[in-house]
């Protein structure tokens, strides 16, 4: 026994050596890398789509939508495949290598004349693409889109690993962390939407391409060499089929009454531990009905006796903590219905708000001009500020009232992110109504090839409000997804987070479908005109989205007023071993 007992102390000094700050190096250069790539990638595709294969402006904005949308649904299968068998580290290498061999395809179509249409001669219509053209950049972009499936759920997550929650010496670091890291992403985003949207302008799409190409590759090498070092956490198994386990039991024990008292409920920590490493879930009194699957009846006690009663079989008998997995998956579920509307305003810089910019003055000196694509360097700069102050001034202020180590709670911090996304959608409006004003007063309308004299620094209030808006609300939301779920489903909450900007991309493309259907009048009118945007009416679009944004806050508040946090038992590391762990009662916020 005490040879045991050594052999565990000692494996776990060991496992206390890896992970920790030393990793950070090391996750955040993939990190850093990886982003400039994605970012690179996706900024100013718009302009690649509609200006080098001709697409119409409304293929080319749901294409882009559409492929943001699949990208932020295919997380689901990846956080599947980390939690359930393969772990985070070797899901994020081989989707990086996925990602890497789409982006050599894309680039190659880039270079090679025979891959894309003829330029545009003179006063011709414009040959689109061909099948053949299209068929290669839907299979590149199918490719990034399975890559990202696999690293955007579990790179936040790998790196929040690192941290031992039940190390009090660690623990406080990992909502810091999720600061950092967004702060780390945005300083790279900040130099993809400035230099390689510049060499992508005025050099070429094949080095415009080829650069995220060679940073995706350096991200790969980065990540795999920190592999000694990092806390690698099993794989426990599907969460899924531990959540449809919970559900088919209590489907089968409908008919019986649920005990007035936990204590009553199955419980069994040795089937629980692989899944608890930090802590088990303790019973909470709402959705009283899953507690069902957590009932031992006689007909149980009879067929499976005392020692099958250790091991029993999950899909008639689950235990307190199982049936609270899929009881904090429930909670979480209106929380991240909220941010689908937000992630549907965010989307609109990268098409609409992009093509406003492309008509405005943009120089800053008689021979320089920004590219439109860069303007979202005001939305990332006022998130990496913004980020900054958060974590520097206003946390430490904030403790001081409400005794929180991270300043406010997550949900207070997620609706404040809503609000100002609301403003900034509803200022869009006015703004395009000044650009179409001074179009009008110039005699410009009809030439939406033409450069009109309005600065593109009208756009700066709309970026920097949606860019504060992000640092409120995307971070919040990561925050929330990692610490409300199950332990062992992290991955899968990330890919939660991803699924939320899918369906916010996806809805996008449904609006701009329907409005651009249901809007169409005599004369070629509509508010989302292809041909050319001074005619149409962009800012009523605006302004229905900022409706949809209203509706959704009060939803939000209704649902955050509600929300229950997630009950945790934690077993506490001490030092001398002579003393039993401390058990504490952790309720997060």
């Amino acid at each position: 026994m005490e040879e045991k007992v050594k052999k565990q102390t000692n494996t776990n000094h060991v496992e206390r050596k890896k992970g920790g700050l030393i990793t950070m190096p090391f996750i955040f250069a993939n990190e850093i890398c990886e982003k400039i790539a994605v970012v690179g990638f996706n900024t100013n595709m718009i302009s690649y789509l509609t200006k080098q294969l001709h697409m119409p402006l409304t293929k080319g904005a749901n294409t882009i939508t559409n492929f943001n949308g699949t990208a932020s649904l295919t997380p689901l299968i990846g956080a599947f495949i980390a939690d359930s068998y393969v772990g985070r580290f070797w899901t994020i290498t081989v989707a990086s290598i996925l990602y890497q061999i789409g982006m050599i395809t894309l680039t190659t179509s880039a270079v090679v004349p025979g891959l894309r249409p003829p330029p545009c001669k003179g006063g011709e219509i414009c040959e689109e693409a061909s099948g053949g053209q299209l068929g290669i950049l839907y299979f590149s972009l199918l490719l990034t889109a399975l890559g990202s499936g696999g690293i955007r759920p579990c790179v936040v997550s790998f790196g929040a690993d690192q941290f031992d929650e039940t190390d009090p010496k660690q623990g406080t670091k990992t909502y810091k962390y999720f600061n950092w890291y967004y702060f780390a992403m945005g300083a790279s985003m900040l130099v993809a939407v400035t230099v390689l949207v510049y060499v992508q302008d005025n050099i070429g799409w094949g080095w415009g391409f080829g650069i995220p190409t060679i940073a995706m590759f350096l991200s790969i090498l980065t990540f795999v060499v920190g592999y000694p070092i990092y806390r690698h956490l099993d794989p426990s198994g599907s969460p899924f089929t531990r959540l449809l386990q919970v559900a088919v039991a209590a489907f089968r024990k409908r008919k019986l009454h649920s005990p007035y008292h936990s204590n009553l409920l199955y419980h069994n920590h040795d089937i629980d531990d692989p899944i608890s490493r930090d802590g088990k879930l303790l019973h909470t009194k709402h959705m009283r009905f899953l507690d069902k699957a957590a009932i031992v009846t006689e007909e149980d006690k009879v067929k499976m006796g005392r020692e099958d009663l250790e091991k029993p079989n999950l899909w008639k008998l689950n235990t307190v903590h199982r049936v609270e997995e899929l009881k904090s998956v429930i909670r979480m579920g209106p929380i991240w219905a909220s941010g689908i509307i937000l992630i549907t305003a965010y989307s609109q810089q990268y098409t609409f708000s992009l093509l406003q910019g492309s008509t405005m003055d943009r120089h800053l000196t008689n021979s320089f001009q920004i590219p439109a694509g860069s303007m979202t360097v005001f939305t990332l700069l006022t998130m990496l500020i913004t980020v900054a102050l958060y974590d520097r001034i206003f946390v430490p202020i904030a403790r001081k009232f409400t005794g929180l180590d991270r300043g406010i709670t997550f949900l207070k911090r997620m609706g404040i992110g809503l609000v100002i996304s609301i403003f900034a959608t509803f200022i869009a409006g006015f703004v395009e109504r000044k650009r179409k004003h001074v179009a009008f007063t110039h005699g410009l309308e009809d030439h939406p090839g033409s450069t009109i004299p309005i600065s593109v620094f009208w756009l700066v209030p709309q970026y920097s409000l949606h860019g504060m808006a992000e640092a409120f609300m995307s971070i919040g939301h990561l925050e929330f997804f990692y610490d409300q779920s199950p332990e062992s489903m992290r991955s899968t909450a990330m890919a939660l987070f991803w699924t939320s900007i899918s369906a916010g991309n996806y809805l996008s493309t449904l609006l701009v479908t329907l409005v651009h259907k249901y809007s169409a009048g005599p004369n070629g009118y509509n508010w989302i005109r292809n041909d050319n945007i001074n005619k149409g009416k962009l800012e009523n679009f605006y302004w229905l989205v900022t409706l949809l944004q209203v509706l959704n806050l009060v939803y939000y508040i209704v649902c955050a007023k509600f929300y229950t946090f997630k009950p945790l038992e934690v077993q506490r590391k001490v030092v001398d071993s002579s003393k039993v762990d401390e058990l504490q009662l952790v309720n997060p916020v």
